[in-house]
């Protein structure tokens, strides 16, 4: 089996071209502002949020502690308010307790689709009218 870096197709969940989700801090799995994805990215780091305080507490809670900075990675630590691209499964994690952000569609990637339903990641939509 051959080990591509090659990225799926630049997509949100609404088949139109991905807009970017934060450049500050640099977010993606490919640390390019975008929640694009690959067959590498075992997390699916592919919903765009804007993190609260109390998603912070949930992650860190379960083992991933966003808010320290780690120097050795480039990770300036998250703030409230700040975009980044979540792994899907810990966004619906954080939903089911009502702990998730807020997701801004047109920044999610269509392969969160493969595990966040359309209709609970709507519910929690900023960037619809």
């Amino acid at each position: 089996m051959a080990i591509t870096l090659e990225m799926h197709e630049s997509l949100n969940v609404f088949g139109d071209p991905l807009v970017p989700c934060s450049t500050d801090p640099l977010t993606g799995f490919f640390r390019d502002g975008c929640c694009n994805t690959n067959d590498q990215d075992l997390g699916s780091h592919t919903v765009c949020v804007e993190v609260t305080r109390d998603f912070l507490t949930f992650s860190a809670e379960r083992g991933n502690d966003l808010s320290t900075p780690v120097e050795e990675f480039g990770f300036p630590g998250l703030n409230p308010g700040d975009r980044w691209c979540l792994c899907a499964a810990r966004w619906l994690e954080a939903q089911k307790v009502e702990m998730a952000p807020r997701v801004f569609l047109q920044r999610t990637h269509v392969k969160a689709l493969e595990i966040v339903p359309m209709e609970v990641l709507r519910r929690y939509a900023v960037d619809l009218n």
